[in-house]
């Protein structure tokens, strides 16, 4: 199958792939630790003052068992720590330690270089027009009838 026959999703998740690959590989070369892909959502997903693990569950689109096991993998490796929920006795924050603080910065200062190879390789016209097409509204997800 070429890339003109795929459809919109495995487009978007090819493209989504060749990042996730890339932030890796740097990370890597960088002398980080390896994060999964899942992981590295967590962190995208995390509000500074800390976020429950159903929340980041919901966010991220996975189970609360998935979310509960990256999370915790991430705990482990010293990136990221619970502490209690101040508004739910029951509830737990996860939030980054200093620690995760720094590599995240580290990969966020990393997508946006890799973001600037993907316009030096598809044109910058081409990159914005895809950021801005990215970033428009789209609305609740149709429910449609095919023909």
């Amino acid at each position: 199958m070429t890339e003109a026959e795929q459809n919109m999703p495995l487009l978007l998740t090819g493209a989504r792939r060749w990042f996730e690959d890339a932030l890796e590989a740097s990370m890597r070369a960088a002398g980080e630790q390896p994060v999964s892909s899942a992981q590295a959502q967590v962190f995208a997903c995390l509000d500074t003052d800390g976020t429950t693990v159903s929340e980041l569950a919901r966010r991220i689109g996975i189970t609360r068992q998935s979310a509960h096991q990256a999370v915790h993998s991430l705990v482990a490796m010293g990136l990221l720590e619970q502490i209690p929920d101040p508004s739910s006795g029951r509830s737990r924050l996860i939030r980054m330690t200093a620690e995760g603080t720094r590599v995240h910065h580290r990969a966020q200062a990393t997508l946006t270089v890799i973001e600037g190879v993907l316009a030096e390789r598809i044109g910058r016209p081409s990159a914005t027009a895809l950021r801005a097409a990215l970033t428009l509204p789209r609305g609740e997800p149709p429910v449609v009838r095919a023909p």
